[in-house]
């Protein structure tokens, strides 16, 4: 009986092996598979945008010559005002904050008011606290920013003409867009945990977290301090290591005054990057400092967030039906 249990488990050891070097095969060739079939995608995907972009870049290099030839000698004011790092930044921001505010203030539509994060707050806004709230973002901008931009432009004419002849091609821009997002990630993280150090927060960063449940336009709403180290420069630096021209400096900093006011918005709204991450980190103040959250994940500043139901919703919505519905929290004890 031995003998013929002891051949049973010689003869059952090939077949388990076998049965191991299958699953391998298997899951290699699957993700062998994916793989291809990602890469494939990707390059038909910028393949096809590449040539919309090249299609399109002839008129857009058309106009941009033409701009070049209205502010000849003059292209700071071009860089400064007329189109550039200012303007259509500063209007992206107003427009999408303005829409918000009307939502924030009317508690109307009320289809929004149901994706409110933080539920009774901001129900609506107090008046008082958001005008002068607003006061201080527009002395921001007006007193800080503004000053600053101008700044840029000689700074980035010692690398790289910003106003140079050439618009960016669609993989270069790609490529700046990947480097802007590291380099942003990084001085964001480290000057943001720096600004909760004891040293500097009643002082400086604790003005921002009055906002324990923030709205939209309070996402520059900082001690000047705070504007330029932790909103300005992180911003500011890849655009100036990468020599970039105007083009792509005017979209980054329209994307980061977008990105800034959903992450501080207090609405998970559908089809929009989940802001449940920055409003963990105003309710709570001591986890979720960085924008994308992979530092925090390095440094374990994440690890309370991610027990939550605030880390389960924290995800794209694609669908109308709120996540504080279908993921509720857990009820409160008594």
């Amino acid at each position: 009986m031995k003998g013929e249990a002891g051949r049973q488990r010689h003869d059952e050891k090939p077949k388990q092996e076998g049965h191991i070097w299958g699953s391998m095969r298997r899951t290699a060739f699957i993700l062998g598979s994916g793989l291809l079939l990602l890469v494939a995608f990707w390059n038909s995907l910028t393949w096809h945008l590449q040539r919309f972009w090249g299609a399109s870049g002839h008129f857009w290099q058309a106009q941009w010559e033409r701009l070049l030839l209205t502010f000849e000698g003059k292209e700071w004011v071009l860089f400064v005002t007329a189109l550039g790092a200012t303007y259509l930044p500063v209007l992206s921001f107003w427009t999408f904050n303005g829409l918000l505010l009307v939502v924030d203030t009317t508690g109307k539509p009320n289809f929004i008011s149901r994706y409110r994060i933080q539920a009774g707050k901001n129900d609506p806004v107090d008046p008082v606290k958001l005008r002068q709230s607003v006061r201080t973002v527009l002395l921001n901008q007006l007193l800080i920013s503004l000053p600053i931009v101008v700044l840029l432009y000689p700074t980035l004419k010692l690398w790289r003409d910003p106003c140079r002849r050439e618009l960016p091609t669609f993989h270069w821009f790609l490529l700046e867009l990947a480097i802007f997002t590291l380099i942003e990630e990084i001085m964001f993280y480290y000057s943001h945990r720096l600004l909760h150090h004891p040293m500097f927060y009643k002082k400086i960063h604790k003005k921002h977290h009055e906002w324990t449940a923030p709205i939209g336009v309070i996402s520059l709403y900082a001690h000047p301090i705070e504007h330029v180290v932790s909103n300005m420069l992180p911003a500011m630096v890849g655009p100036i290591v990468m020599g970039s021209h105007l083009s792509s400096i005017m979209v980054w900093f329209s994307l980061t005054l977008i990105v800034t006011t959903i992450s501080h918005c207090g609405y998970h709204l559908p089809f929009l990057p989940s802001p449940e991450f920055h409003d963990y980190h105003h309710l709570k103040f001591n986890q979720c400092y960085g924008v994308l959250g992979v530092l925090d994940h390095l440094h374990g500043t994440d690890t309370v967030f991610k027990q939550t139901k605030a880390y389960e919703r924290h995800i794209l919505l694609l669908g109308f039906t709120p996540l504080s519905e279908s993921i509720p929290d857990p009820p409160k004890m008594e």
